[in-house]
């Protein structure tokens, strides 16, 4: 039989911000000093929280304090349902008057580099009480719990969180065009032979990783695509290539206004789809908050599928 739903006229809220403050502080201790309370009275607040829901929250390690799976899923509706309660106060405290809210903010470096920073401005201009507080980690993967907006580069996965699907990642073979002069009227197979390979990192795949997938979409045998430079971030491996050297695996759309502009070229009309897609992720109780479903609607305006076929399509027409 399903437990009895928790009745909002109980819920602990001085237990819940001691959950918080414990999850924040990674310690009982910092979060009691932080909280202005006794540590024992921290602890009970935590230990009736865990008895009310029949699970633990942390798991108690000799050096350690880390979140368990229930956890891990409480935190950020109890840090963004606070938040919320903290903006609405100040809205009416303030009298209704405009009051900066920050927004937490992940993105690719790629992407933040080469296409979100430039734009900020944009958004700035038409949300100017909103800050933004941007975070730009290496790697694929899910958001921690205290962004209020992220964008990943990932593959499709199945999670609690909303998702928006910008645009699937779709790899092109790019150089300079001083590279592609000089080995015109070659096969694809002797074009790779000829040129140094540039690799983008991949976090959990290995070294080649891409290069790897295209040889075997493109069926070119026994090409050795295990040489060359790797780069952390595919904005490096671009800044190289653009030097006039080397040839790289890369997203028609993150970098279209290089092909638009004729800096990169695609001397060979093969695509790789990796699977992979730049993806929009938001907490669901996050959507109900005004400054965080500005900002979604915002990034989908600019980058969502839409906006990305008329890019590419501008993109090949100018090549």
């Amino acid at each position: 039989m399903a437990n009895t739903p928790i009745d909002r006229r109980w819920l602990p809220l001085n237990a819940l911000r001691a959950f918080e403050g414990v999850a924040k502080h990674s310690s009982f201790t910092a979060a009691a000093n932080a909280l202005l309370i006794s540590q024992s009275a921290l602890s009970r607040h935590v230990i009736a929280l865990e008895k009310l829901i029949g699970t633990q929250l942390f798991e108690r390690k000799p050096h350690a304090l880390v979140l368990t799976k229930a956890g891990q899923h409480l935190l950020p509706a109890v840090m963004k349902s606070f938040d919320r309660l903290e903006y609405a106060l100040d809205d009416i405290r303030n009298d209704g008057s405009a009051t900066l809210r920050t927004l937490r903010v992940q993105m690719p470096p790629s992407f933040a580099v080469h296409l979100a920073v430039p734009i900020l401005r944009d958004f700035r201009r038409a949300a100017a009480d909103v800050q933004i507080d941007l975070v730009s980690p290496a790697g694929v993967g899910p958001p921690p719990s205290d962004v209020d907006v992220a964008v990943v580069y990932s593959k499709p996965t199945v999670t609690d969180l909303v998702t928006d699907l910008l645009w699937p990642v779709r790899l092109s073979l790019l150089c300079h065009p001083g590279v592609a002069a000089r080995h015109a009227g070659k096969s694809l197979v002797e074009f790779i032979e000829d040129n140094e390979l540039v690799h983008v990192r991949i976090s959990d795949q290995p070294r080649h990783y891409l290069w790897t997938q295209f040889a075997r979409h493109a069926n070119l045998g026994s090409v050795n695509v295990e040489r060359g430079l790797l780069f952390d971030t595919a904005v490096l491996a671009v800044q190289y290539v653009l030097s006039g050297e080397g040839v790289a695996l890369i997203d028609n759309y993150l970098f279209a206004d290089y092909l638009r502009k004729g800096q990169l070229v695609s001397p060979f009309d093969v695509t790789l789809d990796d699977g992979y897609g730049y993806y929009l992720i938001t907490h669901p109780e996050a959507l109900s908050d005004t400054a965080i479903a500005l900002f979604r609607s915002w990034l989908i305006e600019r980058f969502g599928t839409g906006a990305t076929q008329a890019n590419l399509h501008l993109a090949v027409s100018n090549e």
